[in-house]
């Protein structure tokens, strides 16, 4: 299984990174720490060419470069990655952020959590419901 993280904040990605060592499914972990990265690992620009399609993108809103609502909306108008599941993981609870995402497609919203406990479990119900509940479509 596949995921991009998509997050510039390295005590989060350090948490996710080991809250998805405890899960059942072998996990391949992807981080890109702001937008343009995001987007050109998915689209294998340079020097991305031989990244992975992931499975599952977890993503920022508050990121450098390119917001994540600028990224979600350029995943979700791109014919061959719209069918990636994204799930915006973030702690903004503007109510104006939470109707941006979904009003470009975004498949889940989550409030980040800021405590360490918290934080570990939402990963876990990340993992729970999109890597061994759902039933995700084949990248190519």
């Amino acid at each position: 299984m596949n995921i991009l993280l998509v997050e510039d904040n390295p005590g989060d990605i350090r948490l996710a990174q080991e809250a998805f060592k405890e899960v059942k499914i072998k996990i391949n972990l992807s981080i890109a720490m702001n937008g343009v990265e995001a987007l050109d690992i998915l689209r294998k620009k340079t020097p991305f060419e031989k990244a992975t399609t992931p499975d599952l993108i977890i993503l920022d809103l508050n990121l450098p470069k390119k917001n994540g609502i600028e990224v979600l909306s350029e995943i979700k108008n791109d014919e061959r990655l719209r069918s990636i599941p994204v799930v915006v993981l973030t702690t903004s609870s503007a109510e104006q952020d939470v109707l941006s995402c979904y009003s470009s497609h975004v498949n889940c919203y989550i409030r980040k959590p800021v405590d360490y406990d918290l934080f570990f479990n939402v990963v876990r119900k990340i993992e729970e419901f999109w890597l061994s509940t759902a039933v995700l479509p084949s990248m190519m």
